[in-house]
């Protein structure tokens, strides 16, 4: 199910690619073993509030969103646990609302959809990826630019985050990259290739309100 809303955001998406390289004549260090997670309480339901503002650029573009929100849930155990690495919990296609482009006279829609998911890695920080399913946002802007940009064009992309366990926990996007697809006329900014997204979004548990939703190892 698809949901569309008066916003451009959670350009979501995100996520970078980390190319490990080497150069001549020198071997690059193996990455360290993913340590354990477990994600608390199992089973229940969470919803993810922004915080403040959410902020998406890409090229000279930047639309700044007040609103956001998505749901999900806790694995049930022993899904809620990994010895060697994440663990990710299916969400609901994040909305946006109340949100504003740099361009005058321009109004952004944006539209997400298929299976969204994030996954918390226990360690220092705990780190946290959205991942945006391929085509999985579609933001569409009309006014005096009409254009529409495609986030994870061609394969599922990870938004790059970190975990604060606290009461309530929160998840934090810094600079994160997702690639996306450009199309348009004149004021779009088609030869950006990906965004950037700010934002930091308040977890609280549905299911019992008196807990919280903790990673730990």
């Amino acid at each position: 199910m698809s949901r569309t809303r008066t916003t451009l955001a959670l350009g979501l998406a995100a996520a970078g690619a980390l190319t490990l390289g080497s150069a001549a004549g020198t071997t690059a260090a193996p990455l360290p073993a993913a340590g354990s997670t477990t994600v608390t309480p199992a089973g229940h339901t969470f919803q993810a509030t922004l915080s403040g503002k959410a902020t998406l650029k890409a090229g000279s573009v930047t639309v700044t969103c007040s609103v956001s929100v998505a749901t999900g849930s806790v694995p049930a155990a022993p899904g809620n646990q990994n010895a060697a690495g994440p663990v990710s919990s299916p969400i609901s296609p994040p909305t946006y609302s109340s949100c504003t482009a740099s361009l005058p006279g321009v109004t952004p829609t944006v539209t997400t959809s298929g299976a969204w998911s994030v996954s918390m890695q226990h360690g220092q920080p705990t780190t946290a990826t959205l991942t945006v399913p391929a085509g999985g946002l579609v933001l569409k802007t009309t006014g005096l630019a009409t254009c529409t940009v495609t986030a994870a064009p061609t394969g599922a992309a990870g938004v790059p985050g970190t975990w604060a366990n606290g009461a309530p926990s929160s998840l934090t996007f810094s600079g994160a990259s997702v690639p996306v697809k450009v199309t348009g006329g004149f004021g779009c900014p088609t030869s950006a290739t990906t965004s950037t997204f700010n934002a930091v979004y308040l977890v609280t548990d549905t299911t019992d309100p008196a807990q919280q939703i903790t990673v730990t190892p």
